[in-house]
């Protein structure tokens, strides 16, 4: 058997002294700069290097880097294969193993505690296990595998491992349910240690900190903070499902007689869990920070890098076609101060997030009778209902810089802990590594990033019609080509959609915490 562990640990710690400009090591040698100094020059020019990794055959959905010093890079997709990459190597270009077992699309991957095992899922409702101490024995392979589903037609949208047990996580489907999977029960109660929610589960994550805390969202809008105490076990302890704080995620807008709750469709924690992102379908990444209600700052991409607003014919940051995953990171630096998420214009996005005080002191606060004598029908606030107070968090319309080499949308974002590096997947079969320095202790000799990004085509008729034979299954997206021209497709469609006109809510809607059923029609959204 073959230990998945580097055999040359110490050759990997010379390299990565040697090139301590890009990690906390390094760092500590410059004696009258500050680390955020050093960070800050090396960034002034963003992630302008990159590099295609390619193991897989078709969409890459998930990117996962293992805890601490960040060593594996999981990936998986629409193949159904989970491909692990060493970041420990000198040069990463290709996976060092694979791994097989689900039958379904891979749509979330994650680590335990100790990095010992590897968890994916997706569509089926079973999640598999892996032992991944050793590499290329039948340990490495299915070690467990949780079939968290009442019908082959139930998905995991999301799959998360406590903070410090290595065989307790939580998972959360699209039939409304987070179940508790506890290894060291003997035989673990599934009635106890399932919430069923009333809206499709579009995100379960405990806080990397507090052990028994966790946060949900919903395809319904809602995002809430709660304790396990309080979700699971026996119904005689249970309360109000767990929730101790729900935040605010409708929308207001003085030239709409109605509100709109988004769809929740991702969340992520910082590091030390203070803050958290949502993501939202047709609007934009939403920071909050985790003791106040209301957010604090939306990130767009109204500018350029370099302050100047985007013409109205150019695309920029948009999220209505598929599901995006963002995260947050600042490698070498003890707190999280970027926060990165993909687009619809084939982009990636990086953000600086200032401190939170200075973000909670520059949001607005509005009286409901201040609110309605503004005149300007243009600001967008967040509220918990049309008559309450209205809250305009910071608008960070300025990235610190967009990544490029897509041909299509970009789904997934992830820092990698330590080196400054951020990964992107999406409708492609490739991953791009993008690096603000050509060389760095895992990748060498980085060619520079195109610095322009493919234009949808005027005439979307061969779209069109590639859309429609892979609807009525004469095509099978097998090329990648037809797989983009679909894709192109359904953003003609779907892409300038307005969050106000498509997910409409009112206070006639019944409302309670942990959210309710939900609707697209025009009706109204309940939460």
């Amino acid at each position: 058997m073959t230990s998945i562990t580097h055999p040359d640990c110490s050759r990997w710690a010379s390299t990565r002294r040697t090139h301590g400009r890009v990690t906390s090591i390094g760092l500590q040698s410059f004696t009258n700069r500050s680390r955020a100094d050093i960070l800050e020059s090396i960034f002034s020019e963003g992630f302008q290097y990159s590099r295609s990794l390619n193991a897989h055959t078709s969409c890459v959905n998930a990117l996962a880097f293992s805890n601490g010093e960040g060593q594996f890079l999981a990936s998986g997709g629409d193949d159904l294969k989970i491909c692990l990459w060493d970041f420990y190597q000198e040069d990463v270009v290709e996976p060092i193993g694979s791994f097989v077992g689900p039958r379904g699309i891979i749509l979330n991957l994650t680590f335990s505690a100790s990095n010992r095992y590897l968890f994916s899922g997706g569509i089926g409702g079973t999640i598999f296990q892996y032992d991944i101490s050793y590499l290329g024995s039948s340990q490495a392979q299915i070690s467990g595998r949780s079939s968290n589903a009442t019908r082959d037609d139930e998905t995991i949208r999301s799959i998360s491992c406590h903070p410090s047990q290595d065989g307790v996580y939580l998972s959360g489907s699209d039939h409304g349910r987070i179940i508790r999977n506890d290894e060291r029960e003997d035989r673990p109660s599934r009635a106890q240690n399932t919430l069923q929610l009333k809206s499709e589960v579009t995100g379960a994550y405990y806080h990397p900190n507090m052990e028994h805390i966790f946060l949900t969202s919903e395809q319904s809008g809602a995002v809430c903070l709660r304790d396990d105490r309080m979700a699971f076990g026996p119904l005689s302890r249970r309360s109000r499902d767990g929730v101790v704080q729900v935040y605010n995620t409708k929308l207001a807008k003085r030239n709409y007689g109605h509100l709109s709750i988004p769809e929740a469709s991702s969340i992520a924690f910082d590091r030390d869990g203070s803050r958290f992102a949502v993501t939202m379908l047709h609007w934009y990444p939403t920071i909050y920070s985790i003791s106040d209600s209301n957010p604090i700052a939306i990130c767009t991409g109204k500018n350029g890098p370099d302050g100047i607003p985007v013409p109205s014919e150019e695309r920029s940051y948009s999220n209505s076609c598929t599901t995006k995953n963002g995260s947050f990171g600042s490698p070498g630096l003890e707190t999280d101060e970027l926060y990165a998420a993909g687009s619809d214009d084939f982009r990636g996005y990086v953000w600086r997030l200032p401190p939170t005080p200075e973000l909670v002191s520059r949001r607005q606060e509005f009286s409901p009778s201040a609110w309605q004598s503004q005149d300007t029908t243009e600001i967008t606030a967040f509220t918990s209902d049309s008559k309450d107070k209205k809250y305009v968090p910071v608008e960070l319309s300025t990235p610190l810089c967009r990544l490029t080499g897509h041909e299509s949308i970009v789904n997934t974002a992830v820092f990698h802990p330590h080196f400054l590096h951020v990964l992107t997947s999406g409708v492609e079969r490739r991953i791009v590594l993008h690096s603000p320095t050509p060389s760095s202790p895992c990748a060498q000799d980085l060619a520079p990033s195109p610095t322009n990004v493919r234009q949808l085509d005027t005439d979307g008729t061969s779209d069109r019609l590639n859309y429609y034979q892979a609807l009525t299954g004469e095509s099978m997206l097998v090329d990648e080509h037809r797989t983009i021209s679909l894709f192109d497709h359904i953003l003609r469609e779907e892409g300038d959609a307005d969050v106000f006109s498509v997910r409409q809510w009112r206070d006639s809607d019944n409302s309670s915490s942990d959210g309710d059923d939900d609707s697209d029609s025009d009706d109204g959204i309940d939460i």
